[in-house]
């Protein structure tokens, strides 16, 4: 057992004569940890993505909510009225007619 450690240890089994064997397992351990890496990588770039995208709608949907509120202000009448008061234009004391159009169609 302890020379079975020692020659790990000193590296026997990569130059001994069927140590081809030994390579090719090394070096597909090698790959699939090469994999295993940028695997990894890739996915933390997804999530930091995901954050920063996360973080966009939060400050467009704010956004949003503010300039909702800011129209509904500016729909109200109370706020046209006194829009147009500044600009010398009074709300009319007579209500709207309608008016209404009739087409002159020559009949045959």
């Amino acid at each position: 057992m302890k020379k079975n450690i020692y020659s790990i240890l000193r590296g026997k089994f990569l130059i001994s004569d069927d140590s081809f064997k030994n390579w090719r397992f090394i070096i597909l351990i090698s790959f699939l940890a090469i994999i295993m890496i940028a695997s990894s990588h890739s996915a933390d770039q997804k999530v930091y993505e995901i954050a920063k995208l996360t973080n966009e709608v939060k400050e467009l949907r704010s956004a949003f909510v503010d300039k909702r509120g800011q129209l509904m202000q500016l729909k109200k009448e109370s706020f046209v009225e006194a829009e147009m008061k500044e600009k010398g234009i009074g709300i009319s004391l007579n209500p709207p007619t309608k008016i209404i159009v009739k087409s002159q169609r020559q009949e045959q």
